[in-house]
């Protein structure tokens, strides 16, 4: 599934619902479920819907296996009927599946739990440190390094970014991210895929002055980062993506392809991050972990800077493209 949180606009104001994008449409799925259960003779079908595919994106992650597997179901039947000519609706009318030009796509999963972000290719980490005449770290090959970011800052899909009024030096970086679908603790690397409930886009806004300087006393990044994080379009299952290591990755600024990478040149795996993380540490539903920036995946490496009023359209492979506009003010 491309799992997605769509906004839309009805007399009593803005609503933000849990959807699946397919080619017909986006399914609300928890309108879905409550048809897919009145079909099957449920007395209470929408009470029934409202827990078992809760109509925001963490609190169905929430559910874990339960909730994927009625959404699943759900979203098959929705598109089995569709085969027949008939586009479903719920009782009193309610919308099941809605035209893509009447809503609009958020952040897939607007408020993550934590957000950690992880330094996992080896070119932009080389690249990095040779920019500051720094030898490579021989730790930085024993163990998946990580930082944790300011979750509440999430952005989505073509909304505006705000240029930091604390630097002079904006940048954008291309990474693969992974939002976690169960809760673990001490999770081994053999066991880790079970607990990702999907891959997105995610571009991680440096400000590159502010947080050359927060390095240099070896704490942070925070300011460096912190003002803003975007992911999206969607969640894709890891039932859909296949190969998560076999992804073409591509950044464009105002059309112009600035960088080309491919996920297979990650050193430290999403498993092995998984297992790291989780050491001594409970991870849950709903938790964003970054893969860090594919090898010239941002200006730093190319020596070129993103400028107010530019737009960054990263693009990776079976998910989708992220673009947000860079704006002063």
């Amino acid at each position: 599934m491309k799992l997605c949180t769509m906004e839309f606009t009805t007399a009593l104001g803005k609503h933000q619902r849990l959807g699946a994008v397919m080619e017909q449409g986006i399914v609300d799925l928890n309108a879905a479920c409550a048809w897919h259960l009145l079909k099957k003779g449920e007395a209470q079908p929408f009470r029934l819907a409202n827990a078992l595919v809760p109509s925001n994106m963490l609190n169905f992650l929430q559910g874990e296996l339960t909730s994927m597997t009625f959404a699943k179901a759900s979203l098959d039947d929705v598109q089995q009927e569709m085969k027949s000519g008939t586009t479903p609706v719920g009782l009193n009318e309610t919308t099941i599946v809605f035209n893509r030009n009447d809503v609009t796509l958020r952040a897939p999963l607007p408020r993550p739990t934590s957000m950690r972000d992880f330094y996992a290719f080896e070119q932009h980490v080389k690249k990095g440190f040779e920019k500051r005449g720094e030898q490579m770290p021989p730790e930085w090959y024993e163990m998946p390094v990580y930082y944790k970011g300011a979750h509440w800052s999430i952005i989505g899909p073509d909304e505006n970014v705000h240029w930091p009024s604390y630097t002079e030096k904006f940048d954008y970086e291309l990474e693969l991210a992974i939002i976690i679908g169960k809760q673990g603790r001490n999770i081994p690397e053999t066991k880790a895929r079970e607990y990702i409930a999907g891959f997105t886009i995610m571009n991680d806004f440096s400000a590159r002055d502010m947080q050359r300087k927060e390095m240099k006393v070896r704490l942070g990044p925070a300011k460096g980062k912190d003002f803003a994080t975007a992911i999206g379009p969607v969640l894709v299952t890891t039932d859909e993506i296949g190969d998560p290591y076999k992804l073409k990755m591509t950044a464009k600024i105002n059309g112009e392809v600035w960088s080309e990478g491919n996920s297979h040149s990650i050193y430290h795996s999403f498993e092995k991050m998984i297992a790291f993380a989780s050491q001594d540490e409970t991870l849950y539903p709903g938790d964003l972990i970054g893969s860090g920036t594919v090898g010239t995946g941002c200006g730093l490496e190319l020596d070129r800077w993103v400028k107010p009023g530019d737009l960054m359209e990263l693009e990776i492979e079976k998910i989708g493209v992220l673009r947000n506009k860079v704006v002063r003010g």
